[in-house]
């Protein structure tokens, strides 16, 4: 798969925290097993030139999928992923992991999920709407079967333990399917996994009957939610605005939503003096006050239509010290008052 360098970068940036954890607890698990982490670089690095020589669309490189079949190959252990992905936290998904705790029920999170996936998860998620329910599957078409099974075992049970995290239980009647046929540990599955699960399968999916779908998530805050989902958004956009200075600001801002960074702040995370960073914005055909500005607009009318806030509390939250400023720079924004905005939002001029 042919894929732009730039933006292969970037979306490196945003899965990096979730790699280096499942790499350090890959670590601890094969020391455990009496391996070290220069056997299974070295071993790793054979079998990925082998596959190069066989496969000329290989290209040489860290391949994942060579890794894990590798260490579950070193530690002779066939439920290595399983219990892998036990041990990887929510906080590891940065972002996207306190934009799930902060959804309200089961069906917002796998929305986000399936809205956000391509920017923290590799493979990712399809849905298909099932007369009784929801099927969420697994988009996974690269590597040998082998490497299949074993990222499959890893997903599922990081989807597992995210679903822990949201619910602090097992979900009734949801119902695991996977593409391969029944393994030796297969016993191991359900325990891990806490559903049931069947095997030879046509996809790697998981079932979630209509009556689990409103499951509410036991974290639930919808003005954090709104602020997370924002951030979200800003990295799913941030695919196709690679390397520009203004995307990295407007991050920077929704991250800071609530104590907002300042422009010496913010030159300073970009490793850049004020001066430098007022010349890129403009450049761009912008300057840090309107980008300020577009972050405060767009959080206010995130709030408003989807929050009970009171309009004093929303100023505060975007740090007027008075509703009435708050007003005058909503109405100049969108020519309504907020308002007037939270009863019809769909009728914001521009």
């Amino acid at each position: 798969m042919t894929i732009n360098s730039d933006m292969h970068q970037e979306r490196a940036m945003r899965t990096s925290q979730i790699q280096r954890d499942v790499f350090t607890h890959l670590i601890a698990e094969l020391k455990k097993a009496g391996v070290t982490a220069e056997q299974l670089l070295h071993q790793s690095q054979l079998r990925e030139q082998t596959a190069s020589n066989s496969d000329q669309t290989l290209t040489p490189g860290n391949n994942p999928l060579i890794t894990l079949e590798t260490a579950v190959t070193l530690a002779g252990d066939p439920t290595l992923a399983l219990r892998l992905g036990q041990q990887i936290g929510i906080e590891s998904y940065g972002t996207f992991g306190f934009a799930l705790l902060s959804c309200a029920t089961l069906r917002e999170s796998i929305e986000l999920l399936l809205r956000y996936g391509r920017v923290f998860f590799n493979p990712g998620w399809l849905s298909q709407d099932h007369d009784k329910g929801l099927l969420l599957r697994l988009d996974l078409n690269r590597g040998t079967p082998a490497q299949q099974q074993i990222v499959a075992e890893l997903c599922f049970s990081q989807l597992a333990s995210i679903g822990n995290s949201l619910f602090r239980r097992h979900l009734e009647g949801a119902q695991i399917s996977f593409s391969y046929a029944k393994p030796a540990h297969a016993s191991n599955y359900k325990m891990i996994l806490g559903a049931e699960v069947t095997f030879d399968s046509e996809h790697s999916e998981l079932f979630l009957p209509m009556h689990v779908l409103e499951t509410a998530v036991k974290t639930a805050n919808i003005s954090d939610h709104v602020v997370f989902h924002q951030q979200c958004e800003e990295m799913l956009l941030g695919l196709g605005r690679v390397g520009k200075t203004t995307t990295d600001v407007r991050q920077l801002l929704i991250q800071s939503a609530g104590d907002f960074l300042t422009i010496e702040q913010i030159a300073e995370r970009l490793h850049f003096s004020q001066r430098t960073l007022r010349r890129r914005l403009k450049a761009e055909s912008t300057n840090f006050r309107s980008t300020l500005d577009e972050i405060r607009d767009l959080l206010a009318k995130e709030y408003l239509a989807k929050t009970e806030l009171t309009i004093a509390e929303i100023a505060h939250l975007l740090e007027y010290s008075e509703t009435v400023n708050f007003r005058r720079a909503f109405v100049r924004w969108n020519g309504i008052t907020p308002n007037n905005y939270r009863q019809h939002p769909q009728a914001k001029n521009g």
